[in-house]
């Protein structure tokens, strides 16, 4: 009896660790979200081909899906891209993958690209922050949104993007270049933060923080001058929801 009561002990000490060990991880908030993540161009700014923006666009899908993104739509406007898109049909793409204001989930919208003080670069052609924020406004309405604008002079869009629902993150100020478009780069430096920033980064915010703290250490260590100094702006009510959007941990 003495034996078969140790036994008892002993199972009733382990088995709430060993169900805590089997339980199945908490589902992410983040699962219902709808995301696209564009490469606007694919040249540097003379010409040449380059593969950087189609690199960044690669691994920031695979960096929020890993982070419990549920629904990632990628695509590039690259001319030798298969299927091609015309800068139009990849508007059209991206507002379906976004969905409809009647959507349960969020938004996460992802550009990179060139950019000017009047948008930025997309295919053969440009978009502008009017032409964001509408297509924003009628697919993701008042659900939480992030957008992310990775490119000169991207701080342009802040004011045409805000809103209580939103979180605008940008790559530079409006009057300030990003960096990290040559030949030789695998990511624009932006781009490259935000990979490196997203397997460590617990809410949207930190991501932001991480983000930009990344940028700025890189480009000290290049010398680049002046500092793009990545933007932020987070409303109201996404400020009060952000907490709540927890990143779930990396599946091992």
């Amino acid at each position: 009896m003495r034996g078969l009561a140790a036994i008892l002990l002993i199972w009733l000490l382990t088995a709430p660790l060993a169900a805590a060990q089997t339980s199945p991880l908490r589902p992410s908030p983040f699962a219902d979200w709808r995301a696209v993540v564009i490469a606007g161009d694919w040249r540097t700014t003379d010409g040449r081909p380059i593969r950087a923006f189609d690199n960044a666009i690669r691994d920031v899908a695979a960096g929020l899906e890993a982070r419990g993104l549920g629904q990632v739509d990628v695509f590039t406007l690259r001319p030798d891209a298969r299927p091609k898109i015309t800068p139009d049909a990849a508007l059209l793409r991206a507002a379906t993958a976004l969905g409809t204001p009647a959507e349960r989930g969020g938004c996460l919208f992802y550009l990179t690209s060139h950019g000017s003080t009047d948008g930025v670069v997309f295919g053969d052609g440009e978009l502008t922050p009017g032409q964001l924020a509408i297509l924003l406004r009628r697919t993701c309405g008042e659900r939480p949104t992030v957008a992310v604008i990775s490119a000169c002079y991207s701080g342009v869009f802040l004011g045409a993007l805000s809103g209580p629902n939103r979180m605008v993150l940008t790559a530079a100020r409006p009057d300030r270049n990003s960096f990290g478009c040559g030949e030789d780069q695998v990511y624009p430096f932006f781009d490259g933060c935000l990979i490196e920033s997203l397997p460590a980064a617990g809410d949207l915010l930190d991501l932001a923080r991480l983000t930009r703290t990344c940028v700025a250490r890189r480009e000290d260590e290049e010398g680049a001058t002046p500092p793009s100094e990545p933007q932020l702006r987070v409303g109201a009510t996404l400020q009060l929801l952000a907490p709540t959007l927890r990143f779930p941990p990396i599946a091992p």
